[in-house]
């Protein structure tokens, strides 16, 4: 009689759950996050936590890139999160391509690029903190090219039918932005996505030269060890102020006055310079 009522218990139990069905756990994929110590602030140190930007970055050594212990760092990363910090706020940070960020910044995905030239075509979408740097560029050859070493100026490297690797969407200054424009010697030019692709085609002979920044493309030929394969020709650019840019979708004007108080003070401080020296070879 026991066993009985127990199996009458089951099975109204049964019925009742199949009448009230639990609704389905939705399946959510983890996302891994690096383990810190943790560190209590005191109340001064507490950033707005409704002051976030996200900081979207490509592989840009020595101005930004992930270090050994895979911590996003460089001289531009240093200089803004110093500024960032100031204002009481917090960066995140975004690694793609300069094609695709640029994207992401049109959009408001991404709040802030480092490194930025001014143009008129990117005042339509985005914001332009005050100056914090500037820019060279400097053309590379191979080295043993005795031919191209002789030239003296980027219209006899043009003239004579060279080719010459740039990066998509970076700006080398007003005389090449003309070259561009003209279909006579904009055939000369090949694009890339990053400037180690116009390495690898410097290389492989598909380039017989190609523009970087002085400093960048010094530390990649030491970096990568190809000081024997590639040298600087002698040709340089001066393309101006580096500006860092901002979303208008994301970014408040009130937002880029406080950046350029806080760079002002920074660029007069002794971290300005440190973070210089830290960096310079």
């Amino acid at each position: 009689m026991k066993i009985n009522y127990l199996f009458l218990l089951l099975l109204l139990s049964f019925i009742v759950s199949a009448c009230n069905p639990q609704p389905p756990i939705e399946q959510t994929k983890s996302t891994p996050v690096a383990v810190a110590e943790t560190i209590i602030p005191t109340e001064e140190q507490i950033p707005d936590k409704t002051c976030q930007f996200v900081l979207g970055f490509d592989a840009w050594e020595p101005y930004q890139y992930v270090d050994v212990g895979e911590r996003v760092a460089g001289l531009d990363i240093e200089l803004v999160a110093a500024v960032v910090k100031g204002m009481g706020c917090q960066l995140t940070y975004q690694q793609g391509t300069w094609v695709e960020l640029l994207m992401a910044l049109k959009q408001g995905d991404v709040d802030i690029l480092l490194g930025a030239s001014k143009t008129e075509a990117r005042e339509e979408f985005a914001l332009f903190s005050d100056a914090y740097r500037m820019e060279e560029f400097s053309l590379y050859i191979r080295k043993g090219d005795k031919v191209r070493a002789g030239y003296k100026t980027l219209s006899e490297f043009i003239q004579k039918g060279s080719r010459i690797g740039i990066v998509e969407d970076y700006f080398y200054g007003p005389d090449v932005s003309m070259l561009l424009d003209s279909a006579e010697t904009s055939k000369y030019f090949v694009s890339a996505i990053m400037g180690e692709l116009n390495v690898a085609r410097l290389l492989d002979e598909d380039i017989d030269g190609y523009f970087e920044d002085s400093f960048v493309g010094a530390a990649l030929l030491r970096r990568k060890a190809l000081s024997n394969y590639i040298v600087a020709h002698g040709i340089t650019i001066q393309t101006g102020n580096a500006y860092v840019m901002f979303s208008q979708k994301s970014v408040t004007q009130e937002q880029l006055s406080d950046f350029n108080t806080q760079l002002a003070e920074v660029k007069n401080s002794e971290i300005y310079q440190n973070i210089l020296d830290k960096y310079s070879y």
